[in-house]
């Protein structure tokens, strides 16, 4: 039987867990265990340290339609053949918590990431919004995006746990 992703991906942590105390300095007072310092980069992959079992939004495109509409493209990764949930939604809402729009997922999507599309009324007021993952066994966690509007820039954020505002988040 071939392993599964979930046991390569944990044999592949334990490995790089091992390495990352492998550094020139042994000093190094901090109790982060990510590598984030060194001679060069530890990852070309921005989503190599996000947690599979969160709804991640990883990528959101902004297209400006007509009477302060906005097509949101979001991206999510999770890993929804690894468990009974799956990342069951997202929406955009303002930096406050004020929800502008929802996109339903109504099936699993495997392991790779997918975009879906909706179109959402932003007030002329709001320059900047978050857009947040949810899945349907664990709710809300793993990264949300930032997204200035018009301008689409985009700024991921860990969301944590509990529902939160992103209020005191700056926009890109």
């Amino acid at each position: 039987m071939a392993p599964t992703r979930r046991t390569v991906l944990a044999a592949g942590g334990t490995l790089l867990t091992g390495l990352a105390g492998c550094g020139r300095s042994g000093s190094e007072a901090s109790t982060d265990e990510r590598v984030t310092g060194g001679d060069g980069p530890t990852t070309t992959d921005p989503t190599a340290d996000l947690d599979l079992r969160e709804a991640n939004v990883t990528a959101v495109e902004l297209a400006a339609e007509s009477d302060g509409r906005y097509r949101f493209d979001v991206t999510l990764y999770h890993d929804d053949d690894g468990e009974d949930g799956y990342a069951n939604w997202w929406q955009v809402e303002t930096l406050d918590g004020e929800q502008l729009g929802r996109r339903d997922l109504l099936h699993a999507h495997s392991t790779a990431p997918f975009t879906r599309s909706e179109t959402v009324t932003v007030p002329e007021d709001v320059g900047c919004v978050a857009v947040r993952g949810h899945d349907e066994t664990h709710g809300y966690g793993g990264q949300a995006m930032l997204v200035r509007v018009p301008g689409g820039e985009t700024t991921p954020v860990r969301q944590g746990r509990e529902r939160r505002q992103f209020d005191t988040e700056a926009c890109p």
